[in-house]
């Protein structure tokens, strides 16, 4: 049995605290500014932006105590420790970005169909105020870590907002200048969809890591055959690919080698394959000698396909027969 760890970010925990921490102060003093605003406006488009910027201020606490929470070594039943606390964070962004933009759909076709009186002076500029504030919280998000997916979380929170402020000022800019008020509720409309977007996007690859997909960028049947491909190899079984929290992927397999080789050296160059071409530098290998292995009773109960080298023990694997 063999494993390898290899972990490590360009941006430290410490330096990605520090920024979110910038961030959040930013939002949280905006935020409150806004709601009093937004009423006094009468502008759903502010609301809608404030109550958004709620939802960045939570998504940065959360990311936050994932950030603190991640950092814990592995202890008692936790072996991998908390990392993946980040990814519960980010899919609880994900879900807060649908709901919202759900509920504010819903207002924005209400006031499509009912307009009410809107200050297009005061939305215009809160709407510019805002824009700078979320340009610089999002430059600050911008430069932490965004391979986590915990803090590109917060970061699409945070960018949603700066288009939704984007979309604000126009809206009020056209009801100053035309007195068009459904303008405030088609800029609410289109940062609804823009939270739609971000949102589906964060649940679905924060399921796949709940699901322990293989990350995008690995094929596992691609990886099976040229694991096979290494010399001595003659198959590869029981192979999984994952990933333990968003930007550290994992692999583990059964490789069976032809008999008389030598398995700590083979295991060695697959463990090479594994780091220098798809990053996996977290390997758990069980290397067994074909002959010594083979038969009816070897992994009676396989997982996934059973990858043969060409010449060797038997015939390449069929995907529609993936076990002995």
């Amino acid at each position: 049995m063999s494993a390898g760890h290899g972990h490590g970010h360009a941006v430290s925990a410490a330096a990605d605290r520090k920024l979110l921490s910038g961030a959040l102060a930013l939002i949280v003093g905006f935020m409150i500014a806004e709601v009093i605003v937004g009423f006094a406006a009468g502008s759903l488009a502010l609301v809608t932006d404030a109550a958004h910027m709620l939802t960045d201020a939570i998504a940065i606490a959360l990311a936050l105590l994932a950030i603190r929470l991640a950092a814990k070594p592995p202890a008692g039943g936790f072996t991998y420790g908390f990392k993946r606390v980040e990814i519960l964070s980010a899919q609880a962004n994900g879900i807060t970005l649908l709901l919202l933009a759900v509920y504010f759909v819903y207002e924005a076709v209400s006031r499509l169909i009912h307009p009410p009186e809107v200050k297009g002076a005061l939305v215009l500029i809160t709407g510019v105020v805002g824009i700078v504030v979320n340009l610089f919280a999002t430059w600050l998000i911008s430069k932490a870590n965004r391979s986590s997916l915990n803090v590109e979380g917060a970061f699409q929170h945070i960018l949603n907002d700066l288009f939704a402020f984007i979309a604000t000022a126009i809206a009020g800019l056209v009801v100053l200048l035309t007195g068009f008020a459904r303008a405030d509720a088609i800029a609410a409309f289109v940062v609804a969809v823009l939270m739609l977007k971000a949102g589906v996007s964060l649940v679905r690859d924060s399921g796949r890591i709940f699901l322990e997909a293989a990350p995008i960028a690995i094929d596992p049947q691609a990886l099976g055959a040229e694991l096979c491909a290494v010399e001595g190899v003659v198959e590869v079984h029981d192979l999984h690919v994952w990933e333990i929290t968003s930007g550290e992927p994992a692999a583990s397999a059964h490789i069976l080698v032809a008999e008389g080789l030598d398995c700590h050296q083979i295991r060695v160059r697959i463990e090479e394959v594994l780091a220098e071409r798809h990053h996996l530098t977290h390997s758990t290998l069980q290397v067994d000698h074909a002959t010594a292995s083979q038969g009816s009773e070897h992994c009676s109960d396989s997982h996934g396909v059973v990858h043969r080298a060409i010449t060797g023990a038997g015939p390449a694997p069929d995907p529609a027969n993936p076990h002995h």
